[in-house]
């Protein structure tokens, strides 16, 4: 079976794109910092299949060695990783200059400098097998500078949408490696770091935002936004509009 490892796994996103590639026939390496929260969602994935793999190692993502330890060690449990998602991230944040310095910090220490070492340890992988493919979780506030709380967060998503551009960039000169590199751009999909947001336009719920996740990952789209509608016009309307027009839509 091929199999997938997937950052963040123990909740939101991650946890819904776990359930539905095992679905899929995907045998999984899942981690996460709360452990018991993937436990869980192992058991509950091998109630539905027992046929599938499911192997779970705890990660703080900001914790360098660890990212390559548990990397390594998920390669060594399977004999090889076909697909990694970078999926782990933080959406804490404040208006620069207001005082949060530190709320700021540890989100472009997750969302970037923790995907850089991620990417890093993903790629080792893969040069070594030959083969792979490379799966960074962006976002549609990528499209454009941010205001207010998302400040941070939007300009690390924009930061890891490069990251990944430049090793797609750098694999068309590499016949010799099959290595794939997908950026997805989720719009607004309900999950555990914006549950307390009630009111939100075009938000979607789980389980069908997700799946228009998996269904570009599936595909090995190189850039995807997702879900397509709205998002595909919307986020062409970010990248060009004015910065006045782009306030009244995100």
């Amino acid at each position: 079976m091929p199999t997938t490892l997937i950052t963040g796994a123990s909740s939101g996103l991650g946890a819904e794109m776990a359930r539905q590639l095992a679905d899929r026939g995907w045998d999984l390496a899942l981690a996460a910092r709360r452990t018991e929260r993937l436990e869980e969602l192992r058991d509950e994935i091998l109630a539905r299949h027992p046929g599938r793999r499911v192997e779970l190692r705890a990660l703080d993502v900001t914790d360098d060695d660890q990212v390559f330890e548990v990397f390594r060690a998920f390669r060594d449990d399977f004999g090889t990783i076909d697909r990694v998602i970078i999926n782990a991230g933080l959406g804490k944040g404040a208006p620069l200059g207001t005082g949060r310095f530190d709320a700021n910090r540890q989100t472009a220490m997750t969302n970037f400098v923790a995907a850089l070492a991620q990417a890093e340890a993903a790629m080792e992988i893969f040069r070594a097998q030959q083969r792979g493919h490379l799966v960074m979780i962006s976002s549609v506030t990528a499209m454009r500078g941010m205001r207010k709380t998302i400040t941070t967060y939007a300009a690390t998503k924009a930061g890891v949408a490069s990251l990944a551009e430049g090793v797609r960039h750098e694999m068309l000169g590499e016949p010799d490696l099959d290595i794939r590199v997908s950026t997805i751009y989720p719009g607004y999909i309900r999950s555990e770091m914006n549950e307390r947001v009630k009111k939100t336009l075009f938000i979607v719920d789980t389980v069908p935002g997700v799946r228009t996740m998996v269904d570009a990952i599936e595909k090995e789209k190189a850039n995807a936004l997702v879900p397509a509608w709205p998002w595909v016009p919307l986020g062409m309307a970010l990248r060009h509009l004015p910065l006045s027009l782009v306030r009244k839509i995100i």
